[in-house]
């Protein structure tokens, strides 16, 4: 219920709400009243005055019962409304500052459903806290205090008929708060099943797997349906049982109420407003079994949301120490590291470099040898097992988080777009960046000719995920948008893979006139790409295996003559050394 704290913030409308509700439901428990009065004072009293003086009363009721209402429903929407929102962003905020471990841990799907299915479920409770609670046990006592000011012997009857309600709600409520859980989990499996076929739409056409994942995602839904018909089966049977106790109600208070009527104690219209009374009080408590569904579904989405707002991110902040004198801009000293819930071999062991500052670096080996799980932890994505990385001769653990991902900037391996314009997608860079200084980074990343090639140039709109771009003009964009950051260390994470040869000496060239202070670290799988470096790393199983130049691995390294050989035979030209 600490998520409820986040309407301390709306207060004055969490308190209009329930007053104007209490006005409403007060207005409809005078109306059984003056009825009684119309029916025994005015038409069976034979007196027209009567009738129309209640009747008009009746009236002025009804509309300031309406008024009331209205006046309910807009502040409790305004606070349901206003207290989805606040919550909708701290879960949102919580999860972009969780790791990437963390967020694999809970899976896209899960995390998608928490923030729009789980907080709405929480919303649409406050609202019925606000408003169906306080309307049906207002009511409810209310309708128990209207029924004995009549008669006290009422009293025996619901006496009687309540605890049998009661029951009944609280047995089937048992039964049915498990499956609400269940319920969110199959969904969560809608969820990621959807999110897969989705963004894998091209593989699944190309692969002619529409089928199968039709069969997948069916099964996933079934089961969520399946799920939700068991807790229907339950509900719906609440629904007939409170009528059969509401009607058993109503015959003993007409029974009992004949004897009374006979007896001279009791007049008609206060039988009529009794029936009405016990309706009210039935159809109460049948408002709330109903209400115990959102009770319910709310409890378990609540348990959920906390589970993420509960998760500290284990990436955070350090202390903020300043930078040291060094001569080296990135050091990795004695640096091991394994996945999370990984029991294999480490995918970085015993890893020792140093980088100066404005050298180009290249780093090669064979797929999985862990290129890119290094490169990772400059900024931070995951955090060492053994050793340190100092970046200015800090190490990274000590850093703010803003600060040490302000000073590095990297390239991803996939290319990653949105939805907007060619502008808008290099600006992510830097926002509030000038036209020119948006051209500027497209020229050195050697997208601007292609750019200016389209109808409306750095105005086109890009689909989602850049899928109306090709390979090399997405990367090429991603690029353009790390030169716009001017970043101290620029990591280029295998990400001009989809460049020809040409477009990327081109690159290489830019990048040197006009980027000669930044550190470039460039992680390839060609040599072609990386034979003008400063230096080449050879890795292999997260290990430097060898350090040179080009020139310097072909005389003394073995796995880079490999690669070397296997890449020109490959290209046809049968190189060997």
């Amino acid at each position: 219920m600490k998520l409820l704290g986040l309407l301390r913030k709306y207060w004055f409308f969490s308190l209009l709400a329930p007053l104007f509700m209490i006005g409403e439901v007060s207005m409809d428990l005078m109306q059984p009243k003056l009825m009684s009065q119309i029916v025994d004072d005015g038409v069976l009293g034979n007196n027209m005055a009567v009738i129309i003086s209640t009747g008009l009363k009746m009236l002025g009721f009804t509309a300031l019962g309406v008024l009331s209402g209205v006046l309910s429903g807009v502040f409790t929407n305004l606070a349901s409304q206003n207290f989805g929102n606040d919550l909708r962003k701290k879960v949102y905020d919580r999860v972009i500052h969780l790791s990437f471990e963390q967020t694999d841990k809970f899976t896209t799907g899960s995390l998608i459903t928490r923030l729009t299915n789980d907080v709405t479920a929480v919303q649409d409770f406050v609202s019925q806290a606000l408003r169906g609670f306080v309307r049906s046990g207002f009511m409810f006592a209310g309708g128990i205090i209207m029924l004995l000011s009549l008669d006290a012997g009422f009293g025996k009857i619901t006496a009687c008929v309540l605890p049998l309600q009661i029951l009944v709600i609280f047995t089937f409520l048992k039964k049915v708060a498990p499956i609400f859980s269940k319920v969110q989990e199959k969904l969560d499996k809608v969820n990621s099943v959807m999110l897969e076929n989705v963004t894998g739409a091209r593989v699944i056409k190309a692969y002619v797997r529409e089928e199968y994942e039709k069969d997948r995602f069916s099964i996933a839904n079934d089961e969520l349906m399946n799920t939700n018909l068991r807790v229907m089966k339950l509900m719906a049977s609440i629904s007939p049982l409170m009528m059969l106790l509401m009607n058993i109600a109503v015959v003993l208070i007409i029974y009992i109420g004949g004897f009374e009527v006979a007896a001279a104690n009791m007049q008609v219209g206060e039988i009529m407003a009794a029936i009405n009374y016990v309706t009210m009080i039935i159809h109460s408590l049948m408002m709330v079994s109903m209400m115990f569904q959102s009770i319910t579904r709310a409890r378990a989405s609540m348990s959920r949301i906390n589970e993420v707002l509960d998760t500290t991110p284990v990436i955070s902040d350090g202390e903020g120490n300043s930078e040291r004198e060094s001569e080296y801009i990135i050091e990795f000293n004695n640096v091991s590291f394994t996945y999370p819930n990984y029991s294999g071999r480490p995918v970085i062991d015993n890893f020792n470099l140093k980088i100066r500052k404005g050298e180009w670096v290249a780093i090669l080996g064979a797929t999985g040898s862990g290129k890119t799980s290094l490169i990772n932890l400059i900024p931070r994505f995951y955090d060492v097992c053994e050793g340190s990385v100092l970046v200015e001769g800090v190490d990274v653990r000590e850093y703010k988080l803003n600060k040490l991902r302000n000073k590095i900037c990297t390239v991803m391996q996939k290319s990653e777009l949105y939805t907007g314009t060619v502008e808008e997608n290099i600006r992510m860079g830097k926002q509030g960046a000038s036209h020119d200084e948006v051209v500027k980074a497209a020229k050195i990343a050697q997208a601007d000719d292609f750019i200016n090639s389209f109808e409306d140039g750095y105005n086109t709109v890009i689909s989602e995920k850049g899928s109306s771009l090709s390979g090399g003009q997405k990367q090429r964009v991603s690029i353009a948008r790390a030169l716009l950051k001017k970043p101290e260390v620029l990591i280029f994470d295998d990400s001009t893979s989809a460049l020809d040869l040409a477009t990327e000496s081109r690159l290489h060239k830019a990048l040197s006139e006009e980027l000669s202070e930044t550190t470039v670290i460039m992680i390839a799988q060609r040599v072609a790409s990386v034979k003008n470096a400063d230096r080449i790393v050879v890795i292999d199983a997260g290990e430097v295996k060898a350090c040179g130049t080009h020139d310097e691995l072909l005389k003394n390294s073995d796995i880079y003559i490999d690669i070397y050989n296997s890449q020109m035979q490959s290209m046809g030209e049968g190189a060997s050394l």
